[in-house]
């Protein structure tokens, strides 16, 4: 199963939420289907009379001979001759046709039954509280709204041209940052990632080091959150997995210096990169984030451009709240990059597009389960026709 197709059926809970809103938005106020107008063939003018002369007589003892009537010949004749009259309007082929400009544009052409209404200013704040609903955030539902009534005021519109826009315009805003994580030749290049509590850091840490390992570099992961054994082991778990070391101190010890010791030691093995993982911190937390900032002064002790990358790993069933998590983290850690994880599991995955909005921080990867390939590289288009329920 393609990524795209497993976040399509994963992301049921957003797709289905707004592919109903929109149905019961259009089936509000649904416009009467207008008749089809069939022009009435001109037929032609009767002829006129013509008065022809008497014929001579004949002569006397004259026997006419025997005459065939070609009538069906005639008739036959008459049948072929072309009419002189408007040909009739031809009827809709059958046949299936491949999407025109108009259905490529909206992702598929409208099924004829598909009930349509008009665009005005009551559908249009209608649909904007369901992008709203969506956790789309308020600035970018208006944003996105606007732009897709741009120049369609007025206009009947189906649900599945709706959906086509709706995919068009968040793919547009989240196509800038659709980036990879990018790679420094700088060795080793340090990632620190962070993130709340069950954000999903430990896990993403995991998968990112096996997709690094098979691509062919040599990977680091130190386990920074040594306040939580289990963390730890779930890192093990992930490392042993994939084939990376895993380094770790005992449990309550200083994450900054298993920091600094971690970066010593890829440094000397030549490792490309360093994985650290850190401790869930909530971001109203001031003390926690105060370690989160030691850890990154002490690692700029060896390379003062280090950390090379700070990942923030959000979870998408936080909805708005990763809007906030965002702003603190900036603060504190210079955040360079986003993991969106447990997309499968929310109804509120407009969020991503109201991050991109904001902020437009890049989008390295999204999540949707908890295999080693439900990680993939955010795909914005993808994720825009997944979101709104739009076939593939």
């Amino acid at each position: 199963m393609s990524f795209f197709k497993k976040l399509k059926s994963r992301l049921t809970r957003s797709s289905s939420k707004l592919e109903q809103g929109l149905e019961d938005i259009v089936a509000e106020n649904a416009a009467p289907e207008d008749e089809a107008e069939t022009p009435e063939a001109e037929l032609p003018a009767a002829p006129e009379t013509v008065n022809l002369p008497d014929p001579t007589p004949p002569a006397p003892g004259y026997v006419p001979a025997p005459v065939t009537e070609p009538v069906e010949e005639e008739n036959a004749q008459i049948a072929k001759a072309p009419l002189d009259i408007e040909p009739a309007p031809e009827l809709p082929d059958p046949s299936p046709k491949k999407p025109g400009l108009f259905g490529r544009i909206f992702g598929g052409e409208t099924k004829a039954s598909e009930p349509r209404r008009v665009l005005d200013d009551e559908m249009l704040e209608s649909l904007e509280e369901l992008l709203i609903a969506s956790d789309m955030g308020v600035d970018t539902a208006l944003r996105v709204s606007a732009n897709l009534a741009e120049g369609r005021m007025g206009r009947k519109l189906s649900v599945t041209e709706i959906k086509g826009l709706l995919a068009q315009e968040i793919a547009r805003i989240m196509e800038p940052v659709a980036k990879p994580l990018p790679l420094y030749p700088k060795k080793p290049q340090v990632v620190l990632v962070v993130g709340v509590n069950g954000s999903g850091k430990t896990t993403t840490i995991g998968k990112l080091a096996s997709q690094f390992r098979a691509a062919g570099k040599k990977v680091v992961i130190a386990a920074g959150d040594t306040f939580r054994a289990a963390a730890v082991e779930q890192l093990q778990v992930w490392g042993t997995r994939a084939g990376v070391p895993v380094l770790t101190a005992p449990e309550g010890s200083d994450p900054a210096s298993l920091a600094f010791d971690a970066m010593k030691k890829a440094e000397a093995d030549g490792a490309d990169l360093l994985m650290i993982d850190t401790a869930g911190r909530l971001q109203n937390r001031a003390d926690l984030m105060e370690e989160l900032a030691k850890i990154v002064r002490v690692i700029r002790k060896v390379d003062e451009s280090a950390p090379h990358n700070t990942l923030l790993v959000l979870d998408a069933t936080t909805g708005q709240n990763a809007l906030q998590q965002v702003e603190v983290f900036r603060k504190i850690s210079d955040v360079s990059g986003l993991v969106m994880t447990k997309l499968d599991g929310t109804a509120k995955g407009g969020v991503l597009v109201a991050l991109a909005d904001k902020f437009g921080l890049p989008i390295h990867a999204i999540g949707v389960g908890e295999q080693i390939d439900d990680l993939a590289p955010f795909d914005p288009e993808e994720f825009a026709q997944a979101l709104v329920g739009l076939e593939d």
